[in-house]
């Protein structure tokens, strides 16, 4: 099964005493109509820090420095029933930027505080793993889609080799 890679960054704000998390609901390609972190594909020769701050300004024209990524872990997606949409996520989370959030022809953001995540309105997975990547946790799991390519079937660890740069 052939898996391309991908990133994904969560960027964290402080406003009135609590914590917010930039969304965006995806206006196109896979998983429109989804709340999901900024990111997407890396491309041939890029790093994924690299990867993550291209997607950052290209879905939302806000500018993040690669250092000040916080790297939160790795997880595989696969999809038996649509092998095609396989993939190895980086996440990163961040709390320095340049910039206000604006929408994209990719993206319509929107700031969320952590105790109101859309989870309902993310991919199935994103809630057995965000809440407590966006407090300082780490991950590095496996999700196994089942055939309505929604839903998760099974969850495990990485296997050898998936984790790291």
């Amino acid at each position: 099964m052939s898996v391309y890679r991908v990133c994904v960054t969560y960027l964290l704000r402080e406003n009135e005493g609590r914590l917010e998390v930039l969304l965006g609901r995806k206006k196109r390609g896979l998983g429109t109509g989804h709340w999901v972190g900024l990111g997407g594909k890396l491309e041939p020769g890029e790093r994924v820090e690299e990867a993550a701050v291209r997607e950052i300004a290209e879905e939302s024209g806000v500018e993040v420095v690669a250092s000040d990524l916080d790297r939160r872990g790795d997880l595989l997606y696969l999809f038996p029933h649509r092998e095609s949409w396989s993939q190895r996520s980086t996440v990163f989370v961040a709390t320095r930027w340049q910039g206000e959030p604006a929408e994209s022809d990719e993206l319509a953001p929107r700031w969320f505080g952590l105790d109101e995540l859309p989870l309902d309105e993310m991919w199935d997975d994103a809630s057995r793993w965000l809440p407590g990547v966006l407090t300082g946790g780490q991950i590095a799991r496996t999700f196994v889609f089942a055939a309505d390519l929604a839903t998760v079937a099974s969850e495990g660890p990485l296997p050898d080799g998936h984790a790291g740069p």
